[in-house]
């Protein structure tokens, strides 16, 4: 993906965080404004009241996670209710691929319908479009470390492509065991957010690619968020998010490929 010959922006119509300390929209702009510091707390059992109760007790923590995420995150903006999506996570459900592995290892061999169903890295993305009843194009993304950038680098591009509205949805949960001796995630934490090619009354900033470059990635004001950015790769949402809640005009850089950044303007 290359924005290079890319013009204009796209507008932040609405976003939800989700994780450790972050249990609704109020608390968690409240941290990102630094009027309340950052404190790890157990994450609440998520219900995505969106999806019909069949199709709830098939889904997992981490498609539960997503849901929840677009679902809250669409509620901001009543205009929008079904727009295009982009689902990233850098590694997808752990939890079924573990119980696949497992299941292999065992005579017999005998893999669950339904974990077989939900191991492909589109799930969440089919679970939401039941859920809205939503027909438009959706993209599902990995990228290890650098899927935040790729998914909204992604996201944002389509919103300048087709000019029409997109919601971006990316999120992590850890691996049991002995995946996450491999690859360890502290927490779940996961972020939505819904970008439009028009400014809207719900409109909180403005979004526009400037390059990929060699600069350091951003920080945190509050230092107790510059500490998990590493902890999660959603986390590096955190910086962004940041700015906009404290309406700080600046250029955010966030990791991506080989050591190199995004660099994202965020106007107000």
């Amino acid at each position: 993906m290359n924005l290079e010959n890319t013009t204009g922006s796209v507008y932040l119509n609405g976003f939800h965080l989700v994780g450790p300390g972050f249990s609704n929209d109020k608390l968690g702009k409240l941290i990102l404004s630094g009027a309340e510091p950052w404190v790890s707390t157990e994450l609440e059992k998520m219900v995505p009241t969106c999806l019909p109760a069949n199709e709830r007790r098939r889904t997992t923590p981490i498609i539960k996670l997503a849901i929840q995420l677009a679902q809250l995150a669409v509620k901001q903006d009543t205009e929008i209710a079904s727009p295009a999506t982009v689902f990233a996570s850098s590694d997808g459900d752990f939890s079924i691929v573990d119980k696949i592995c497992s299941a292999l290892c065992e005579t017999g061999k005998n893999v669950s319908p339904t974990q077989f169903h939900n191991s492909v890295h589109n799930a969440p993305a089919g679970y939401w479009a039941i859920a809205a009843k939503c027909q438009l194009p959706s993209t599902s993304i990995s990228a290890g470390d650098a899927s935040f950038a790729a998914g909204l680098l992604e996201a944002m591009t389509q919103v300048m492509s087709s000019q029409q509205p997109v919601l971006f949805v990316g999120y992590d949960y850890p691996a049991p065991f002995p995946l996450d001796e491999k690859r360890h995630f502290d927490f779940p934490f996961g972020v939505a957010m819904l970008l439009s090619v028009n400014r809207s009354a719900k409109t909180s900033a403005e979004l526009s690619y400037r390059e990929i470059s060699n600069h350091e990635p951003s920080d945190c004001v509050a230092t107790e968020l510059t500490k998990i950015l590493k902890d999660n790769p959603f986390a590096q949402a955190l910086p962004l998010l940041e700015c906009v809640v404290r309406k700080e005009s600046k250029l955010i850089n966030i990791p991506y490929y080989d050591q190199s950044s995004l660099t994202i303007q965020v106007s107000i």
